[in-house]
């Protein structure tokens, strides 16, 4: 069997290159094929990485009692309609909580304006949080540290900055640590540097905030909610108390804030599973596109190489007449044209191999594609390599077994 193998292949490989063009050209929607397939694992891959990366940054047993809903379960009216979370609420919630592992209340200020040295900067988002919130969703610290409880409790003027303000503001260069920032002219120095957190579905802001004690953010931007937003983060302690959390949170939340039994709640509890139905969506989406193109182009190569291997057989009717004169099995024949086929589809996957692998390299340099591997995973090369042996397989069936099926006088007859 192995020697029928070494044999086979090597007749394959030299009506190959007896034919470069047509095999060429032959292959071509095989290559397109493959290509869909591995262009389609890697950016679902990428898309998987990218989404887990968002889901860490929000924590992954982290909830957030706030206002408005994440996953726009609720439309923007009803939300707008809902009172206030104010901090007196979050932090009598924070006091109440017993099954969670940490609580902070988070406030928000968005498109605010800082100073450093004498240049003004726009659009950054200022965070106040307990320090607690360095083990709940603040980001791994690169450089210094995170704010301690004694500075949290006296509104000491310290900073942590996200990735893009040291990139932006102090420059990439230059160490932030100790470096001093104005906040409403108020100084605060730096005294840590979160790593780069953003992704394709990271929020916007995750790189572009500054983190200071809740009590210098409420003293600089007052305790009502005009112009920011008000939140509370707990972490559960695990993905496996999520859910009772969440009870204990929604019961202690619709006590403070005095809803009868069958009222509906007038907050949002907002967990990073709500996100997983959304790119359960985008996964869709790109299956089927995906897989509709990949089986179109599969298609075409199959109807070529079927063709390009009649031709094939009757080209070499002769010499298929010849090999059975001499004793060669039906099977023999067969297994020929065979490995002929699979050969040809081999092939496609290989020129498909390269150009996505140039590709993949050229996408990954761009600065919107860092979620993206610039390689092709070893999975996805396996999984094209047998996908295109089994189309060569199939694609060249029908003309194998018509040529195994030749009578041998016909055969030696044919001109």
């Amino acid at each position: 069997m192995f020697q029928q193998l070494i044999e086979g292949m090597k007749i394959a490989f030299s009506a190959i290159r007896s034919n470069k063009l047509r095999s060429g050209l032959t292959s071509l929607g095989v290559v397109i094929g493959i290509a869909f397939v591995i262009f389609m694992g890697w950016f679902l891959q990428g898309l998987d990485n990218a989404f887990e990366g968002a889901i860490a940054t929000l924590g992954t047993d982290v909830i957030y009692i706030d206002k408005f809903d994440w996953a726009g379960r609720k439309s923007w009216r009803e939300t707008m309609g809902r009172p206030d979370i104010t901090i007196r609420q979050c932090e009598e919630l924070m006091n109440r909580m017993q099954t969670s592992e940490a609580v902070s209340v988070i406030g928000r200020k968005w498109q605010s304006n800082i100073k450093y040295g004498n240049q003004n900067y726009n659009g950054i988002t200022i965070v106040g949080a307990n320090s607690v919130y360095a083990d709940i969703a603040a980001g791994i610290i690169k450089t210094g540290r995170f704010f301690s409880p004694v500075e949290d409790n006296y509104g000491a003027n310290v900073a942590v900055v996200g990735n893009d303000i040291v990139k932006n503001i102090f420059g990439e260069n230059v160490d932030p640590i100790g470096q001093t920032i104005k906040i409403k002219g108020i100084t605060f120095t730096v005294i840590g540097k979160i790593e780069k957190q953003g992704s394709m579905f990271a929020p916007p802001w995750i790189d572009n905030q500054i983190i200071i004690p809740l009590k210098g953010f409420l003293n600089i931007y007052g305790t009502t909610n005009k112009m920011k937003s008000i939140s509370v983060a707990i972490k559960a302690g695990g993905e496996e108390n999520v859910e009772n959390v969440k009870l204990e949170a929604v019961g202690h939340m619709r006590q403070i804030r005095r809803l009868e039994p069958g009222e509906e709640d007038n907050f949002a509890v907002n967990e990073s599973q709500a996100f997983r139905d959304n790119i359960a969506n985008i996964r869709v989406g790109v299956w089927a596109v995906g897989l509709g193109l990949t089986m179109l182009s599969f298609l075409v190569g199959i109807i070529g190489i079927m063709n390009i291997m009649f031709v094939s057989v009757t080209e070499r009717t002769k010499e298929i007449g010849i090999r059975k004169a001499l004793g060669a099995r039906r099977r023999s024949i067969l297994f020929q044209f065979l490995v002929e086929a699979s050969a040809l589809c081999f092939m496609g996957a290989v020129i498909a191999f390269v150009l996505c692998a140039v590709v993949m390299f050229g996408i990954t340099r761009m600065e919107w594609a860092t979620f993206l591997s610039p390689y092709i995973p070893v999975n996805l090369l396996i999984i094209a390599t047998v996908v295109s042996i089994f189309v060569g397989i199939l694609a060249g069936m029908i003309p194998a077994m018509r040529a195994s099926r030749l009578d041998p006088v016909d055969a030696l007859r044919y001109e």
